[in-house]
């Protein structure tokens, strides 16, 4: 390494780490911010504050290194203009690019680390991070018991006292009793009392001296009814134990969460994006197999089939299915078989044991038989009933003839319908409703078809919109690690142009890019959510839209111009007059 590449990185290594801290400590108060009012205030210890901090620091750091790229490199090559020291190395025929390359080659290498650590690192810290503050939001505050106060933070009790001597005696204690449900009929007074915790704090004790209890049974609305039951008791001393262990962080098992995108890594999204695509394929073939069923008319001389690429989508799915289900068989036979192995029965020697492919052979036989009887049977029936329907019977019924005893035989009528006929057949049709009645049908089964096929497509949109989402969390952890190197491209040919160190104007220029960088990247996202951009195109959108700025910077550095002075515009501004003149 050369002494300039060494100069060049340790002017920019020590405002990187600074910055990169300050970042990153800005970020970490604007996140613990949010959480203020359910994370503090619960009565937990020192460590697990540290540990939620030190999760929070990690799981931001993504987004705190872009600006520390850019602020950093921007006040190194402000430095180095500040002091001609950029003017020197380009006076010694060492090109700007060439001056570039050492911080370029750093930011190269800290976008593949910020690669991995978002694909690795940063998952496994999120997961712990949402368990652990889900723990800490759901856990009750400090007991905390104030002078004049009813005090709610046990569960169905309500404690009020009026003086506190100290942390242990109390005075004057009003206690309702609501683990009933019925309201404000149990009531204990009391003189005083004393208030402790054992067994680590999971349990309170509160002993209390010369009061009375005061219960009073729950009336109904009857208006005959007999007075309701009314105890009361008078007690010298009464311990009351209360649990308080709601007031205890519990840890809830991490797998809780194992269906979060931001705690999966790139194999895990594209596995998820699998499955959702699976269930929307299966959504899309019911809805061919219900519109099917529902036009029967429509569908007597034709099929309403799915695509192909669905229908073969749907093909895969149910022969993975199928393969899952008979390896999982397959293990439990195992396991079952290992299990019987010390339990089988020994077969007598003089027994010859019946080999399994004579058994199967048999078997099969046996069901063979089975089933040719079975369809001769059938063929059978379908003959017969066939001969029935099909038999053209000449005579219907016999008629007895003026009492002599002689029957004739009544013939079939061969001749069509007369229009008066037909039109009396149709005025019953529309007396009795019938047609009334079939509109009424099928607007019913139109409505009823409508329905499914919105519920099937509001499915059908919530699952898309999922996928979409799992593709943008799969293609942010390469966004924000090549943001790195976009805010490196920036920062460090607009540091050789303002030619200013310092927090000065090096911060508010830096400060306006992020802004812009978030910025580009909220709406890009948004719009690949929404499904009005491709979510690739969405989450890189941000970058595509700052590689310009970088690239038109570092063209303007390599020519020396002036683009932060005056006389740059006020010499523009002369050459546009003189146009105009002329």
């Amino acid at each position: 390494m050369k002494k300039l590449d060494k100069l060049i990185l340790g002017s920019f290594i020590g405002p990187f780490i600074l910055t990169f801290l300050v970042v990153d400590f800005i970020l970490l108060i604007v996140n613990m911010l949010k959480y203020f009012d359910e994370i503090f205030g619960k009565g937990l210890g020192f460590a697990i504050y540290a540990e939620l901090i030190g999760y929070f620091v990690i799981s931001i750091s993504p987004m705190a290194l872009p600006l520390a790229v850019l602020l950093s490199s921007l006040m190194t090559f402000g430095n180095l203009g500040e002091h001609f020291e950029l003017t020197a190395i380009k006076s010694s025929g060492i090109s700007l690019t060439r001056a570039l390359r050492p911080i370029g080659i750093f930011a190269a290498v800290l976008t593949i680390l910020a690669y991995l650590s978002n694909n690795y690192l940063v998952p496994k810290v999120n997961l712990k991070t949402f368990s652990l503050l889900y723990d800490i939001r759901t856990k009750s505050p400090s007991l905390d018991i104030k002078e004049g106060v009813f005090y709610a933070g046990i569960p169905n009790y309500s404690i009020k006292v009026n003086e506190k001597l100290d942390d242990i005696r109390l005075r004057d204690i009003i206690i309702y009793n609501h683990a009933d449900g019925q309201g404000n009929l149990n009531v204990t007074l009391a003189d005083s009392g004393r208030m402790e915790t054992f067994m680590n704090d999971s349990y309170m004790k509160l002993t209390l001296y010369n009061g009375q209890n005061y219960k009073e049974a729950r009336s109904t609305r009857g208006i005959s009814e007999p007075p309701v039951e009314f105890s009361r008791t008078k007690f010298a001393e009464n311990i009351m134990v209360f649990d308080l262990s709601a007031f205890q962080l519990n840890r809830t098992p991490e797998d809780l969460w194992s269906t979060n995108r931001a705690i999966k890594n790139i194999a895990q999204i594209k596995d998820g994006l699998d499955s959702i695509y699976s269930l929307v394929n299966d959504l899309k073939y019911q809805n061919y197999q219900t519109a099917e069923g529902i036009y029967p008319f429509f569908t007597r001389n034709r099929k309403l089939t799915p695509p192909a690429e669905i229908a073969e989508r749907k093909a895969k799915d149910d022969t993975l299915r199928k393969l899952k289900i008979l390896r999982e068989r397959e293990l439990n036979d195992s396991i079952s078989s290992n299990l019987n192995t010390d339990d089988s029965v020994a077969i007598d020697s003089n027994q010859k044991a019946v080999e399994p492919t004579k058994i199967s052979l048999e078997t099969t036989v046996r069901s063979e038989r089975a089933d040719s009887i079975l369809s001769q049977k059938l063929q059978r029936r379908k003959i017969d009933t066939a001969v029935q329907f099909t038999k053209q019977p000449e005579i219907i019924s016999t008629v007895d003839t003026a009492g002599v005893g002689e029957k004739k035989p009544k013939v079939v009528r061969t001749t069509l319908l007369t229009d008066e006929e037909k039109a009396r057949i149709d005025s019953l049709m529309y007396k009795q409703g019938y047609i009334t009645n079939a509109v009424t049908m099928a607007l019913n089964n139109s409505r009823n078809l409508k329905n499914t096929f919105n519920v099937k497509a509001s499915q059908v949109d919530a699952h898309e919109r999922e996928y979409r989402r799992y593709e943008i969390a799969w293609y942010q952890k390469y966004t924000q690690a090549i943001a790195c190197f976009v805010m490196f491209l920036i920062g460090a040919p607009l540091g050789s142009i303002i030619k200013k160190g310092g927090l000065g104007l090096p911060v508010l220029i830096s400060i306006i890019f992020f802004i812009l960088f978030y910025m580009l990247s909220i709406t890009g996202e948004k719009w690949a959510k929404e499904g009005l951009a491709d979510p690739m195109l969405g989450t890189f959108f941000s970058n595509l839209c700052l590689v310009p700025f970088g690239l038109f910077f570092l063209r303007q550095a390599r020519k020396d111009a002036r683009l932060f002075e005056a006389d740059f515009y006020t010499g523009i501004l002369k050459k546009v007059k003189g146009a105009f003149q002329k």
